[in-house]
């Protein structure tokens, strides 16, 4: 059984050149935020290539541990994460990550316009209402059409709803869940500490490393702004608008903990 509650988690797999495998090792990790505003490394295992069987072993891994049902997962665009999220978590909401799709409307452009995207796309994820974010979604989409970028315009639309599910909770928490930053800060540290990875010939030498590293990064993890008491708000069903915390509770918690 878990110490804490956890009301968001955050999901990325990052990829190692170790062992004599064809295939990189992808290790899988999930990171926690705890009802006292902390966060924690919950689960780091090897994947294949993050497909839905991989993380759906993950997660089960995490429920059978006895991990409650949380309330937002945040990734990247990885399908298998959502379908094995679907499966094993089917409540939680999904929030995909804004820099992941920074990084897909670019490809999606030449170069000259790349930087406009960049720009845009943060305008959007940065607006201060969920009106106001799709105002300007609506706004730069009609410009890429106009300019004849179908193929961009299609990607800022693609999945949308799951880009602006971080409205729903409190503003304080908006930084922390819009993106995958509280996992890709830790794996840019295991990178910078990894070169040693590609010399070992046994992948389970590199994953001790790599958890090692992990583990020794995450005592320097930021907590969610708000601390323990707003935790304990979005916890207990508490329902935000804008992220404006509206002053009653979703009937299905605060039944569960009336």
């Amino acid at each position: 059984m878990w110490e804490h509650r956890y009301a968001y988690v955050w999901a990325d797999g990052v990829y190692l050149d170790a062992g004599t495998e064809v295939e990189k090792t992808a290790l899988l990790c999930v990171v926690g935020a705890r009802d006292d505003g902390g966060k924690e490394l919950l689960g780091m295992d090897p994947g294949y290539r993050e497909s839905k069987e991989s993380w759906a072993e993950v997660l089960r891994d995490l429920r059978n541990r006895g991990l409650e049902t949380p309330l937002v997962a945040t990734g990247d665009g990885a399908l298998g994460l959502w379908a094995a999220l679907d499966e094993v978590y089917p409540t939680t909401e999904h929030q995909r990550c804004w820099n992941h799709r920074i990084t897909n409307v670019q490809a999606k452009l030449p170069k000259r316009l790349q930087k406009e995207a960049r720009r845009r796309l943060r305008e959007m994820a940065e607006a201060p209402t969920h009106k106001e974010c799709e105002e300007l979604r609506e706004r730069y989409v009609t410009e890429l059409m106009a300019a004849d970028q179908r193929a961009a315009a299609e990607t800022v639309l693609r999945d949308w709803e799951d880009f602006v599910t971080f409205y729903h909770y409190p503003q304080e928490h908006w930084i922390h869940l819009r993106t995958t930053n509280p996992l890709e800060s830790v794996f840019s540290g295991v990178r910078l500490r990894t070169d040693a990875t590609r010399r070992m010939r046994r992948r389970d030498n590199a994953l001790y490393l790599v958890f090692k590293i992990i583990e020794r990064l995450s005592q320097n993890w930021r907590s969610l702004n708000g601390g323990a008491n707003l935790m304990t708000l979005v916890l207990e069903g508490y329902t935000f608008k804008d992220g404006i915390l509206q002053r009653q509770r979703m009937p299905e918690l605060a039944g569960a903990t009336s």
